[in-house]
């Protein structure tokens, strides 16, 4: 038995035997207060009353009562645009010494979203929180000795004015604990290098060089590192180079899309973990094996309220309406989709964050992220959310024995008629035409769904399938990331980023 693994490893069950009450009302009531006292003198806590607030008894209605929801951009541009222009104690006591540039799913421009030291610190403990979770997870002793491959964006931030900007991957590993450096892979220098495809080769050339026990990143970019590793060393699975690879802890989008093509990477199969970490904060993280559901930590530095997640709320760019109903922690209701939103230690307030969660046990505060709001296809009334087309995909998958790790959707007019316009990734080998793929989708949506079926019998006239090689889509997400980081796919697009990424698909076929 490794004796240091060992310690670690009692550690880590001390550790978590002493923390694993959870009391989220409690939490979140204490977390709200702390986050209105902290901030009542701001320009923000001002405007809005923080000090009468804070005497209501009714705290959390009050709150919702007195202060809008804010998406990013009402946030920036009544707001944190005056950070941008030297300004101070806007909605966050001082000035933020660090931005995380997040370009989303979605929208063309970045955003730069405030990040204090104090979301630096919450951002450690939750990550904390997640080691001594391994603790369920039956893991071996020795596991606790290896090395951890983070693939994250650039390290190397940019220096602006009195801040540093860079993506949250990239901003949270280069404050990593000292203590951690040993553990951390690539290493300080390849997690510099700007250049994604540079600092994937680098990591290839040195692989055999580590001993890596754990994987951390987005699982589609985590592919590509993973296959071009493969790859350098002429190898058949990942397990042929790092042989004691345990865990992968995946993050920012559900994993259960690349589940098949992720394990045709390995030689057994090894521990998923997942977490859910944004540019806004630590959000979070699954905590025992029984489920794949992420328990909300509900105790450092961010306050949740959630916005039922129904069509008549929804705007038609992803917002919320002004009139939605909120309630907080102590009325969720098991398996209801709501649409999330976070005050935080940042000084992002009733920030609408753009994800739809749902919880899976209420007690335990464990929720799953079902979808976003941008990513709601309901232009024709189909209501089909990005959990109902993974689970679709999924389907498609298991009936034709195929890998579709990657796919968008759009709803386009064909001849004065919208159609739902699919594009599916792939390098596997078919025996069944795009046609043929059309109606087996078109079939599993109207079985599965009832809106999606009325819809088909009326306004959604048809549904076409377009199969691409997957390079197509490492492609054009590699033309829209930053800093050597690592895009989200967008799963539903608008009508202009349909033309765009058709334009795309055109010019790299051609």
């Amino acid at each position: 038995m490794a004796i240091i693994g060992s310690v670690i490893k009692n550690i880590i069950n001390v550790t978590d035997s002493i923390s694993t009450e959870n009391h989220p009302e409690e939490n979140q009531r204490k977390v709200l207060k702390e986050l209105l006292e902290k901030a009542k003198e701001t320009a923000f806590g001002k405007y809005y009353g923080f000090e009468k607030i804070l005497e209501s008894d009714e705290l959390e209605k009050t709150f919702s009562e007195k202060v809008p929801y804010f998406d990013y951009h009402q946030m920036n541009e009544k707001w944190w645009h005056r950070l941008h222009e030297g300004e101070e104690d806007i909605s966050w006591p001082g000035a933020p010494s660090y931005y995380a540039i997040s370009s989303g799913t979605t929208g063309k421009t970045s955003k730069k979203i405030p990040v204090s030291q104090e979301m630096l610190d919450a951002i450690k403990q939750s990550g904390i929180k997640q080691v001594t979770a391994l603790a369920n997870f039956d893991l071996p002793s020795d596991f606790f000795e290896k090395e951890i491959m983070m693939l994250g964006s650039s390290t190397n931030l940019d220096k602006k004015d009195d801040h540093l900007e860079g993506e949250i991957s990239g901003i949270s590993a280069s404050n990593i604990p000292f203590w951690f450096r040993g553990y951390y892979k690539p290493g300080e220098e390849i997690a510099k290098i700007d250049d994604w495809d540079e600092r994937v080769k680098h990591i290839a050339e040195n692989a055999k060089n580590w001993d890596i026990g754990a994987l951390s990143g987005i699982p589609s970019w985590m592919e590509l590192m993973l296959k071009e590793v493969i790859d350098h060393h002429n190898a058949e699975t990942i397990h042929d180079v790092w042989p004691n690879l345990q865990v992968y802890t995946s993050g920012g989008v559900a994993f259960k899309p690349y589940e098949k093509s992720f394990n045709a990477l390995l030689k057994h199969p090894i521990t998923v973990i997942d977490t859910y970490l944004a540019s806004e904060g630590f959000i979070a993280c699954q905590t025992r094996p029984e489920t794949s559901a992420m328990q909300l930590i509900t105790d450092n530095g961010i306050y949740f309220e959630f916005v039922p997640f129904e069509p008549d709320y929804i705007q038609q760019d992803g917002s919320i309406s002004d009139d939605a109903p909120v309630v907080s922690f102590a009325d969720v209701e098991e398996g209801k989709d709501y649409v999330l939103l976070m005050s935080t230690v940042s000084g992002a307030w009733r920030y609408l964050i753009g994800d739809t969660i749902a919880f899976t046990d209420k007690e335990r505060a464990e929720i799953k992220i079902t979808g976003r709001t941008k990513f709601f296809l309901n232009v024709v009334g189909s209501q089909l959310s990005v959990n109902k087309m993974n689970d679709a995909i999924q389907e498609l998958e298991n009936k034709f024995d195929i890998k579709l790790p990657e796919f968008t959707v759009s709803a386009v007019k064909v001849d004065g008629e919208f159609h739902h316009v699919w594009h599916l990734g792939t390098d596997d080998k078919l025996d069944i035409s795009e046609e043929g793929l059309a109606k087996a989708l078109d079939d599993i949506l109207k079985n599965a769904n009832k809106n999606y079926k009325v819809a088909r019998s009326k306004a959604l006239k048809g549904v076409k399938v377009k199969v691409l090689p997957m390079e197509v889509f490492y492609e054009w997400s590699g033309a829209n990331k930053k800093k050597g980081g690592q895009v989200k796919m967008e799963k539903v697009m608008g009508e202009e980023k349909f033309k765009d990424f058709e334009a795309f698909v055109k010019k790299q076929l051609s």
